[in-house]
């Protein structure tokens, strides 16, 4: 067959199909995406597998897997949707997307560095208001390479802070946080004042030990200790964990140091033995963004996603004391 004669084959629908289909690795799950049937989806997965001349999906134990052939068809369709977004899109509005109805999956690949109530805060608002959606929360870690599963559409949204988000994409700021020290009550920094000779110095900073997440990027080391780095500085990380909501623990046992934002440690401040320190090294705030792709950038329902994540996070419960209740769990008999 002609070159010309295949790319008569080939229209808008088909490009849509082979990359939803690639991206969510089931032609079931494709189908309720695209709001049409199994069978028809099957029909247009073997029409590309003529035209491709590869299987595209394989199976890979309980589930599909998509070849080296669909990965690298799959940027090149990311952006023919994006173009005919632009060309097509712009009167698509929010009022056009009913939240009620839809059986859109969201995929968000996000920390719990902000607060340890934004991520349930926006996954149940989400299932509220769209009760038949699904929701994938994706760690924003080393393995994943954000910038990428975004230009390919495997990622909806991805929210995190850095010192400079990535100019490649849309950015919507979320909040502005400033960043603090948390130490058990026992450790010896917590005894000392907050000003005069005897306050805690940058030298005693750096040189106690610390607990850290490791870096969201290959080779970043993190906004503290890139910040720390641009001043000639660097702190004495002896523990690392990429699980956050784990550190005020075992701050709280320890002479562990965690630096972060001050929202997140009030939170547990609230509730355990630890203290919120000012950190004698001069940081800039900790800024919260929002990224998306282009690819996503008119569509009523992504535009939908990102309004429910900046409301959630304006509305994100306000710091007050616990209650003796909460601050001294009882245990009763049985």
């Amino acid at each position: 067959m002609s070159k010309s004669a295949l790319f008569e084959k080939i229209d808008l629908s088909l490009i849509r199909v082979l990359h939803t289909v690639i991206t969510e690795c089931s032609v079931s799950r494709a189908a309720t995406r695209l709001k049409s049937s199994q069978p028809a989806v099957s029909s247009q997965l073997r029409r590309l597998r003529e035209l491709t001349g590869d299987p595209l999906l394989v199976r890979c134990g309980q589930s599909m897997a998509p070849t080296d052939v669909a990965l690298s068809l799959l940027e090149p369709a990311a952006a023919i949707l994006q173009h005919a977004q632009s060309m097509f899109g712009h009167t698509s509005s929010v009022r056009d997307f009913d939240p009620a109805t839809t059986h859109l999956t969201f995929r968000i690949a996000a920390t719990d560095y902000l607060d340890p109530y934004f991520l349930p805060e926006l996954t149940l608002r989400l299932r509220r208001l769209a009760p038949s959606i699904r929701v994938e929360v994706i760690q924003l870690g080393v393995d994943l390479d954000y910038r990428r599963s975004l230009a390919r559409g495997e990622v909806d949204l991805v929210v995190g802070n850095w010192l400079e988000p990535s100019d490649e994409l849309h950015l919507g700021r979320l909040v502005s946080d400033e960043v603090v020290c948390l130490v058990s009550e026992d450790h010896p920094v917590a005894k000392l004042p907050k000003e005069g000779k005897r306050a805690w110095t940058i030298d005693q900073y750096l040189a106690a030990e610390h607990v850290a997440p490791p870096s969201l990027h290959p080779g970043a080391v993190g906004i503290i200790d890139e910040h720390l780095g641009m001043q000639g500085l660097r702190r004495n990380i002896v523990v690392r964990n990429p699980h956050f909501a784990q550190l005020p623990y075992m701050v709280a046992g320890s002479w562990l140091v965690l630096t972060t934002g001050r929202r997140f440690c009030e939170r547990y401040a609230q509730q355990m033995r630890v203290k919120i320190i000012k950190c004698p090294v001069a940081f800039p705030p900790m800024n919260y963004y929002q990224l998306w792709h282009d690819l996503t950038h008119h569509s009523a329902a992504s535009r939908w996603l990102r309004e429910q994540v900046r409301d959630v996070v304006r509305g994100l419960p306000t710091i007050r004391p616990p209650t003796r209740a909460e601050a001294l769990p009882v245990l009763r008999t049985p």
